[in-house]
């Protein structure tokens, strides 16, 4: 079988991406372009499934991009997530095997948009917030109304139209990290209708109709997903700004649960679950970002301080926060004073610094107690410090 391209660029499909080659590089057609009636599982398995260099190049600059983001928005939940059962999306879109797939464009990688993944969510939240499951975990009507922005039903929908607080973020799945084999991202799953001449029209329903199977595009279980919900802090209530986070994780877990994303969630596609190993370190990536980010702003104010000193000041700052972690102010200004680090005027103030903080503290001796005075620091120190002054 052959995409229906001209034969110069038969040859340049090799690194095309899987959403390229299963739509316009399709290379699912007998010699005369004609629809065959056998073969497209392995077709699709051969030439759409794998992710080329290319594509998995691209899909890990996309994910370090989007985790980029994710590190510097302070108000943000991640969900990271391994799919139990395969992933489909986008089966509506019109394609020759009757069953399409999401992809990215123009980077034709597999997708969930930012929209489904609010959909999904705020069923959870429905659902929940009525009560049928049990415990609500926090979730309302005003909640919903709140984070999610007025439902169909709202009569105030069209009339005060109002945004939720929370913004979607698209999810680009990655392969199971537990896969040697990191192309193995995308799979070929079969649907056997066996009603098709019943809806034709040409008998009644029974169960010894013949089976059209019918293969499609999904993501294989095991795959990586990372969920980022965004929160908007001008839109938030008040009474809500506490919990969004909490409440989010429960919409969360419902959802991966019970209810699925993407296509197919009838049957059981589309369940996610918490990864619990990545979720551990992202939190201290987190952390570790944060840090990070306190010492950037620590340094920033500290350079902002020492810019507004007066040169002498700025010397007296520059040596303290040279000195080793072990050793005194005291010290290390005595030290840079004895190595000849100011001159002049400014040696005599540091000189005068130096003899009232020994004083205060009680090691300005004059006189040496000691049978070697040679050896008690104190006192040379403060013979030397005279000195400075004396000159």
């Amino acid at each position: 079988m052959q995409a229906a391209v001209p034969h110069y660029l038969q040859a340049h499909l090799g690194e095309a991406a899987p959403g390229h080659r299963f739509g316009l590089y399709y290379a699912g057609w007998n010699d005369d372009f004609s629809k065959p009636k056998a073969g497209v599982t392995a077709a699709l398995k051969a030439t759409v499934c794998p992710l080329h260099d290319h594509s998995r190049k691209l899909l890990e600059n996309l994910v370090g991009r989007q985790q980029h983001l994710a590190a510097r928005q302070p108000h943000l939940f991640t969900w990271p997530a391994l799919a139990t059962a395969p992933f489909a999306t986008g089966l509506g879109n019109e394609h020759p095997l009757e069953n399409g797939f999401a992809f990215l464009s123009p980077y034709g990688l597999p997708y969930l948009p930012g929209s489904g993944i609010k959909g999904v969510l705020r069923r959870a939240a429905e659902e929940l917030a009525s009560g049928e499951w049990g415990d609500e975990q926090g979730w309302s009507e005003a909640v919903i109304a709140n984070l999610f922005g007025p439902g169909e039903d709202d009569p105030t929908r069209d009339s005060a139209p109002r945004q939720g607080a929370l913004r979607f973020w698209d999810v680009y799945p990655q392969p199971a990290a537990s896969l040697k084999d990191d192309r193995l991202l995308l799979g070929v799953e079969i649907m056997t209708p066996h009603l098709g001449d019943y809806y034709q029209g040409k008998t009644t329903p029974n169960t010894s109709l013949t089976p059209n199977p019918i293969p499609f595009l999904a993501v294989l279980p095991g795959s990586r997903f990372c969920f980022h919900v965004e929160c908007h802090p001008g839109h938030v209530a008040p009474e809500f700004s506490a919990t969004w986070q909490t409440l989010l994780a429960a919409a969360f877990e419902h959802a991966g649960t019970w209810l699925g994303f993407g296509a197919k969630t009838a049957v059981g596609y589309g369940r996610m679950a918490m990864d619990e190993k990545r979720a551990v370190e992202q939190r201290e990536q987190q952390a570790a970002e944060e840090k990070r980010q306190q010492e950037d702003r620590a340094k920033e104010g500290e350079a902002q301080r020492m810019a507004a000193m007066s040169p002498f000041e700025r010397s007296l700052a520059e040596v303290i926060q040279a000195k080793p972690a072990d050793q005194s102010e005291l010290k290390a200004l005595f030290n840079a004073l004895k190595n000849n680090r100011w001159q002049g005027e400014d040696a005599a103030k540091v000189a005068e610094r130096l003899k009232v903080t020994m004083q205060a503290s009680g090691q300005w001796r004059e006189k040496s107690e000691k049978k070697k005075p040679e050896k008690d620091e104190p006192y040379q120190m403060t013979l030397f410090i005279k000195a400075q002054l004396a000159t």
